[in-house]
């Protein structure tokens, strides 16, 4: 870690100085979101997305954000109305409510979607300022809230803004200090790279927004060079401390891996080319295909050209404009889309109909476990031959990046086998059973909640744990087994005293794979076991006696919404990487 905040020379010497803490054994990455994209909270799920996407990359989040745009002005109004003036020191404890509030609604998004997250208030996490009550100056980060929240949780968002004086009254960090909250966090928590998410994709050598002829985008600044073209766009005080501290900056959009980073080296600015919006057509409108609708429509980049449904008359409870509808796959694919995305409900019409995309050169991304694992391989070699792709990691595991995990492993060694639970509907009736429920009430609560199809027999039957396990076999082999052994959830099945949990898990057995879906109520897991409601979660064990493990919402709209979005935005990535190989 770079040398402590205090040993800037004309700084005081600060209340309580740390030791440099030890990053958690999970890579780290902060992530800053202010009021240009979060501006009020119907954003929060695309912040969401965000932060799903680096913890399905196997990364633990701190997420520092801003107040809802004009939150801070409308509580500064409120604090002077009652006599607050502008030095009162008891103003800034009042105006930092605006950043907890919206880390308190980040976390619930988060959370939403299947995340494992925290949030904390500012004197929770504990940056010590000195110097004027409106723009105080970080000396410090006191105490080891922050390090235990991300020792226990996947992420953790905070507060930007705010931070504690040494007399224990809250201080601000100056218009846009939580440009400088992040880089603090990143600083002290031995990090070399911070990323601001904002409203536009990097530095330009001007306003793209007002300004004529062709914007350049640097890709990357000089800190000098940040200081002149960044305007107020990041705080002058956040990048002299990270200059100090040698934490670069990268500011980006939401959804794109491409921006600009601020460092020690520069280079010249280029244009940018604008890319036109991916034409996505959806299958389905039940629960994730309608979800999917609701976060496509409002997003510039996409263009949604046709919705297949069986009745396209029916209501829906996603707003839509009724010309997007059809029954007819043909007229469907007429429309030359860039992109499936498979959400139907039955296997043998959502494998047919990814086959009929693929073979036209359409890029796919699934939901359909039912689907996919009919032949997984086949799927990927006609992606291959037709120069296109096809991804399914929300077939498993909901929210839970069971794919992204089991993967992970197999790049560090051979893998010999796996045990998970896998279906959330499932797993919550078994709560619900084990509370004293009957069948009949465990079931409705389930279809109550969003988890439950109206015919629960794939759930109950253990058909679709089977087909997650045959996925898996195949990320984890290279193959998958012909048929398993199932267990049936039913009225009259026993289930003891002890909780149950329903189990499936291939091994390879000297080049044999033995795999099976079973109820479980002799479990001593401690992950299993912590498992509540709709939750999935994974083990996978290496050769190597090494295990790896993820865990999140195995069903609901949400949490299975937000993987099928991450496949997408890897998808979008690859079809940028390749243009710009052309």
């Amino acid at each position: 870690m770079s040398a402590s905040l205090a040993l800037v020379a004309d700084q005081p010497k600060p209340v309580e100085a740390l030791a440099p803490a030890a990053a958690p054994a999970a890579e780290v990455v902060v992530l800053k979101f202010g009021s240009s994209v979060l501006r009020d909270a119907s954003q929060a799920p695309a912040v969401a997305s965000e932060i799903y996407s680096h913890v399905r990359a196997g990364r633990k989040v701190v997420a520092v954000v801003s107040a809802l745009a004009g939150q801070t002005d409308k509580l500064l109004s409120e604090a002077r109305s009652l006599g607050l003036d502008h030095e009162n020191e008891l103003l800034p404890a009042y105006v930092v409510l605006g950043e907890e509030k919206a880390a308190a609604l980040v976390a619930v998004a988060c959370d939403r979607v299947g995340l494992d997250a925290i949030g904390l208030s500012v004197r929770e996490l504990g940056i010590v300022a000195e110097g004027p009550s409106q723009h105080a100056r970080p000396v410090c980060l006191k105490g080891d809230h922050l390090r235990r929240a991300l020792e226990a949780h996947e992420v953790v968002v905070v507060p930007g803004f705010g931070a504690v004086r040494p007399n224990g009254r809250v201080a601000l960090l100056g218009r846009g200090g939580s440009d400088l909250t992040a880089v603090v966090l990143a600083a002290e928590l031995g990090l070399d790279r911070v990323r601001l998410v904002k409203d536009v994709d990097g530095l330009y050598d001007r306003d793209p927004a007002v300004s004529a002829g062709t914007p350049l985008r640097y890709r990357r600044a000089n800190w000098d060079t940040a200081r002149q073209v960044g305007g107020a766009l990041v705080q002058h005080d956040a990048i002299d401390l990270a200059q100090a501290r040698a934490v670069e900056i990268e500011v980006a959009a939401l959804g794109r891996a491409e921006g600009t980073v601020v460092g020690e080296r520069g280079a010249p600015p280029g244009p940018v080319q604008a890319a036109a919006p991916l034409k996505v057509a959806v299958a389905g409108c039940g629960v994730v295909g309608g979800g999917l609708l609701s976060r496509l429509l409002p997003d510039s980049r996409f263009e949604v050209v046709g919705v297949l449904v069986r009745d396209p008359k029916k209501k829906r409870d996603v707003a839509a404009p009724a010309e997007l509808f059809t029954n007819d796959v043909d007229a469907l694919l007429a429309k030359k889309p860039d992109l499936l995305l498979e959400a139907l409900s039955e296997g043998e019409a959502g494998h047919a109909l990814i086959r009929r995309a693929l073979e036209a050169g359409c890029d796919v991304v699934s939901a359909n476990k039912q689907a996919v694992a009919r032949d997984p391989a086949g799927l990927q070699a006609l992606a291959d031959a037709n120069g296109c792709r096809v991804a399914w990691s929300a077939s498993v595991g909901g929210g839970s990046p069971m794919i992204e995990t089991l993967r992970a492993a197999r790049a560090a060694g051979p893998v010999v086998g796996f045990e998970a639970v896998l279906n959330g509907t499932v797993n919550f009736m078994l709560q619900r059973l084990g509370e004293g429920a009957t069948f009949s009430d465990a079931l409705a609560d389930a279809r109550a909640a969003g988890f439950a199809e109206e015919d629960p027999s794939s759930d109950l039957e253990g058909f679709d744990a089977e087909a997650k396990v045959k996925l898996l076999s195949f990320e984890a082999f290279g193959r998958s087994p012909d048929a398993l052994p199932r267990d049936v959830l039913a009225a009259e099945t026993p289930l003891g005293e002890a909780p149950v949990r329903q189990i499936g898990a291939c091994f390879d057995r000297d080049g044999a794979l033995d795999a099976y879906v079973r109820l479980d109520g002799a479990l001593e897991d401690a992950l299993f076991l912590s498992l509540n409601g709709e939750r999935n979660a994974l083990k996978v064990y290496g050769q190597d006696g090494r295990v790896w493990t993820c865990k999140g919402r195995g069903a609901g709209r949400w949490a299975t919404t937000e993987s099928v979005l991450a496949d997408v935005a890897d998808v979008m990535r690859a079809r940028r990487a390749a243009a710009e190989l052309v």
